[in-house]
């Protein structure tokens, strides 16, 4: 294309997971089904917390806080992907595409931070449990959720005022089922590269530091545990916590698989398989995690 001919582009061409008409259907059906499932169990782990008096603590309002984080992170995705498996031309513009790398990368780093606050309380509950009612106040609780929420909406602020510098003319077509910015960068006419590398530190910087701070927590957590001469303290002990590990494997074993990784590590298919998983899937199956071995859970909802 000569440079006199080169048109900017402002709306993109969403592929989606499929191009067959058969198989667009069958996805909408079963992530329609997926996201009702994600919204019911995460909304209402978020109700059970706050209306019934005994879940009123720490380890809970966290909880709550991660299932608000998960309902936002598919709502952020999935509400479009459904639209596109239903609209043959699946458009969506550019400020569309800003707006929805915005929100998800606030709600995923939101996450890597409550977690790592989860992992807090979880130490501080098994390793100082006499000290606990006076380090983990109501208040501490409240501040600590609100610093989470406020960092994860400042950091995509960097990289959103880098994507708005870039041009698109090379291509429309957006081979994905969502705005992911990397994708961005493949079609962008300008060169991306120090977006790349801001992208890598970031995520390396949070992810890593974060993961870090939870095994740390956790390898405490587990000498305490092994410490205890009571059978039932280490059932109890290791029933709080495993889901909770449960949890941050999934989560970070495919974020950074996915942003924490030479450019070239993986192919198309398997960037969109980790995608899926902490985008629709990790949503889907926290509620249930937290939930199914929770005898505080259990009889708050009976």
């Amino acid at each position: 294309m000569s440079e006199g001919n080169k048109t900017l582009v402002t709306e993109f061409v969403l592929t989606g997971l499929t191009e067959r008409p058969w198989l667009q259907f069958l996805f909408f059906f079963m992530f329609l089904v997926i996201y009702l499932i994600t919204m019911v169990g995460n909304l209402g782990l978020m109700a059970l917390i706050w209306k019934d008096g005994h879940l009123h603590m720490p380890m809970y309002f966290f909880l709550g806080g991660l299932a608000f984080a998960d309902a936002c992170t598919s709502t952020s995705v999935t509400p479009r992907m459904l639209v596109n498996f239903l609209d043959k031309t699946s458009m969506i513009s550019l400020a569309e595409c800003i707006t929805q790398f915005y929100f998800f990368d606030s709600i995923a780093t939101t996450e890597c931070f409550l977690l790592v606050v989860m992992a807090y309380d979880c130490y501080v509950a098994i390793c100082n449990p006499l000290l606990f009612p006076v380090i983990m106040s109501n208040k501490l609780c409240t501040q600590l959720i609100i610093i989470s929420y406020a960092v994860g909406f400042l950091h995509p602020l960097i990289h959103v005022s880098l994507l708005v510098r870039l041009t698109f003319c090379r291509s429309n077509t957006i081979h994905y089922f969502y705005c992911e910015i990397l994708q961005l960068f493949k079609i962008s006419c300008n060169d991306s590269s120090i977006n790349a590398l801001m992208i890598f530190i970031f995520a390396a910087l949070i992810q890593i530091s974060t993961l870090m701070t939870i095994i740390i927590s956790y390898t405490r957590v587990l000498f305490d545990i092994l410490k205890k001469k009571s059978e039932k303290g280490r059932s109890k002990a290791f029933s709080t916590c495993s889901a909770h590990l449960l949890s941050v494997s999934l989560y970070y074993g495919t974020l950074i698989l996915m942003y924490v990784r030479p450019a070239s590590g993986l192919a198309e298919d398997q960037d969109k398989l980790y995608s899926l998983f902490y985008t629709i899937i990790i949503p889907l199956l926290n509620p249930f995690i937290y939930s199914l071995r929770n005898k505080e859970v259990i009889g708050a909802l009976r």
